[in-house]
């Protein structure tokens, strides 16, 4: 199989809810929230919020016994809202007691997420391993093995260092921690099919912070499993910093066909916007060719033809409209999210860049006569003028997609797995 050129790595397909993870499915956006789970209105809200910027799966933690006992309340607040987003619950060192001790919760969720680095370090962390497993089993979840450098299994990797030191010729402790890492994701796995969980209801995944280090452990870990594999740096980090960490790493990965589901984890900066995790997650795709989510806005840089802020103002403006539109417009019309925007500065590339878009505009520079002609489909149909440029513009947009794309019919699903292909518009 292959999106965009890109031949996938075959991979079991996991059923999350009404969601798709790994087969032929195209790769699955999630994300996390940040709130209280106890607060179960808040953390509702968040969940629709990240649903609604793109969020196929949506994880909560489940840490406490208040927290367990609220996730039916999130699941019904979510179904009252019109927000089927599969909740996938986060466990660590209780999960077995959480699970068992409330099963509505268990219920409640579409998958669990285990590590076993909090598990399974003794005889009673296996017995509570077989519980959550057990639990899985009885309500027909799937479960992420979620190992991560940070927690890894303690006992495990002691052993393995001390193996590695007694060979003739030990390899670094990178090289052992990174194999460690795979084992702890294998054995696990091993573990639970032993236990009773189908093989197809499991997902792995290896996560470290570091982008070479995530690379080399997901490529071995791809070699030797046909799990479907959850990537994402275990720490990103904040604003631009996580952004081109998690690029850097995701997109080598996915370039290589490796890779079913991401999550791109960053900081939020005081007060910021959850949200933002989502949109990167999905830019990363849709700029690989593997996805579509919302269309696309070609802006140039600017340089000394365009000393002005207008093209700026306007790029800005327009690529937040089409994103705040575009949940409703996936569900009134069919392939939207192909659509692909030019918003230019000058008349150096302007022209050239809007006739290849869908749509495109053209400003003036600086110097240049102050008209700014759009093109529609290649052809230019009118030049604006004027302090309302902008909403002139997006006027234009709406009409475009009201007479371009099809309107969705009554009852049919808003799509969910079919890969989209972004034409690459040159620079």
């Amino acid at each position: 199989m292959s999106f965009a050129g890109i031949q996938r790595r075959a991979s079991q397909r996991v059923m999350v809810g009404n969601i798709a993870i790994g087969g032929d499915a195209p790769v699955v956006v999630q994300s996390m929230t940040n709130t209280d789970t106890v607060d179960a209105k808040g953390t509702a809200q968040q969940v629709f919020e990240l649903a609604r910027a793109g969020s196929e799966l949506v994880r909560i933690t489940v840490n406490t016994s208040e927290a367990a006992a609220q996730v039916p309340r999130i699941r019904e607040l979510l179904d009252a809202m019109g927000c089927d987003v599969p909740l996938v619950g986060d466990f660590h060192y209780n999960g077995h007691r959480l699970l068992t001790e409330f099963p509505e919760c268990a219920q409640a969720l579409a998958k669990y997420r285990i590590n076993p680095g909090n598990v399974g370090r003794n005889r009673k962390g296996e017995d509570q391993f077989a519980m959550m497993i057990a639990v899985a089993k009885q309500y027909d979840k799937p479960v992420r093995i979620g190992v991560n450098w940070g927690s890894l299994d303690s006992e495990l990797i002691v052993r393995m260092m001390d193996e590695n030191s007694k060979l003739p010729q030990p390899k670094s402790a990178a090289e052992v921690t990174r194999e460690a890492l795979i084992v702890s994701a294998l054995d696990s796995a091993k573990r639970a099919e032993e236990l009773g969980l189908a093989h197809d209801r499991i997902v792995l995944s290896c996560k470290v912070s570091g982008v070479q280090d995530l690379i080399q452990v997901y490529r071995d870990l791809a070699r030797r499993c046909d799990y479907p594999l959850h990537l994402g740096l275990t720490e990103a980090g904040m604003g631009s910093k996580g952004i081109v960490a998690s690029t850097a790493a995701l997109s080598v990965l996915l370039q290589e066909g490796i890779g079913d589901t991401i999550r791109i984890s960053l900081t939020p900066e005081p007060g910021g916007d959850r949200t933002q995790e989502v949109v990167v997650a999905q830019e990363i795709l849709q700029t690989m060719g593997l996805r579509a989510f919302t269309p696309m806005v070609t802006a140039c840089p600017g340089c000394g033809r365009t000393t002005s802020t207008v093209f700026q103002e306007l790029a800005q403006s327009i690529q937040s409209y089409l994103r705040a539109q575009m949940p409703v417009w996936r569900e009134q019309y069919t392939g939207v999210e192909e659509m692909n925007v030019a918003v230019m500065g000058c008349i150096v590339n302007g022209p050239g860049e809007s006739k290849l878009a869908n749509i495109g505009i053209s400003l003036p520079g600086t110097g240049e006569t102050p008209a700014a002609p759009v093109y529609v489909d290649g052809e230019k149909t009118v030049t604006l003028r004027g302090e309302n440029i902008a909403e002139e513009f997006k006027k234009i947009v709406d009409d475009y997609v009201m007479r371009k794309y099809a309107p969705r019919g009554h009852g049919e699903a808003k799509p969910k797995s079919a890969p989209k292909i972004i034409p690459v518009q040159p620079v």
